[in-house]
């Protein structure tokens, strides 16, 4: 069960193991782009070049998507960013259970965005963990973990492969050793759980009170989705795609222009400069600060923010 290219991963691993995939479920087709066509998830396209059974229920507790699941008498459940809580009637229905593929080093970061969150609040690693699922956010008891380093120029696009990767091989074995025996799950140690909520559009919203490093891991967890944006005095507003925090003092107002260099935009924060490299103003393309530059001056003292992203 999973939907994204995340999941994917995981059942390209499963296909090329000792094991049999007897049956996909995945989300129904979503409308994408500008002209909102029905587009099938990544897990959907692999189901079709395999030719596996696949369902795409809408409702989880539907009788006859119930029905279809039970009939393929699975032994297991690999889960992986399938986007949809299971009820106790798919939790029980496996002898060995249900494993989730999570991209986090849980108890750290339950919830929908681990990969995103991570980066935001600064984390030099993460990791992936398998659990056997019950009916909390990812509260299982955990089976397998293994960590791997978040690079400082890591967004959440650059990292989510890795991890997918990373997710796979340790699904496949979790798997093995499940069979073999030489498992034992490891109760997770609730005290120490964070969340990492399903990302909004309004999450990237850029509150120029936090600091410059705060805000340079920001918009590197909300790259590609949903950007981290501001609005631009006078009009129009801009999504930041790429950052450095500078540790120099500014007594300016947070938000403000400090300072306009050929490469960068120098914006005041609640503590520390900020070093925008690249952004994307509305209705246009994604860029370098110094292409912006040469056609749109920006003037030192330009204030950026405001109430429009309250």
């Amino acid at each position: 069960m999973g939907t994204p290219d995340f999941a994917a991963a995981s059942l390209e691993a499963l296909l090329k193991s000792d094991d049999s995939v007897v049956g996909i479920v995945t989300q129904p087709d979503r409308p994408k782009g500008r002209g909102q066509i029905l587009t099938p998830s990544p897990v959907k396209l692999l189901a079709q070049r395999e030719q596996i059974p696949l369902l795409q229920p809408l409702k989880m507790k539907d009788p006859e998507f119930l029905q279809a699941l039970a009939s393929w008498k699975p032994d297991l459940i690999a889960v992986a960013a399938f986007g949809r809580i299971l009820p106790p009637a798919i939790l029980s229905l496996p002898p060995r259970g249900c494993i989730n593929v999570h991209g986090s080093l849980l108890p750290k970061y339950r919830g929908a965005g681990p990969i995103q969150w991570a980066i935001i609040n600064g984390e030099t690693e993460t990791g992936i963990t398998t659990m056997l699922m019950d009916e909390g956010m990812d509260t299982g008891a955990m089976l397998l973990q293994e960590s791997i380093p978040i690079a400082a120029d890591d967004t959440a696009g650059t990292l989510s492969p890795r991890l997918a990767e990373l997710g796979g091989r340790l699904l496949v074995k979790t798997i093995a050793r499940l069979k073999a025996g030489t498992l034992l799950p490891q109760q997770q140690d609730s005290s120490r759980a964070t969340l990492a909520p399903l990302l909004k559009k309004e999450d990237g919203a850029i509150d120029w009170s936090l600091s410059a490093s705060a805000l340079a891991s920001r918009i590197r967890g909300l790259s590609p989705w949903p950007g981290a944006y501001t609005t631009v005095a006078g009009g129009g507003s801009w999504t930041l795609w790429r950052a450095l925090a500078l540790p120099e003092p500014t007594t300016r107002p947070p938000g403000e222009i400090v300072t306009v260099t050929r490469e960068a935009i120098h914006v005041a924060t609640g503590e520390g400069i900020l070093a925008v490299m690249e952004l994307q103003p509305a209705n246009s393309r994604r860029m370098a600060v110094s292409q912006y530059l040469s056609g749109h001056p920006v003037k030192v003292g330009l204030q950026l923010g405001g109430p429009a992203l309250a």
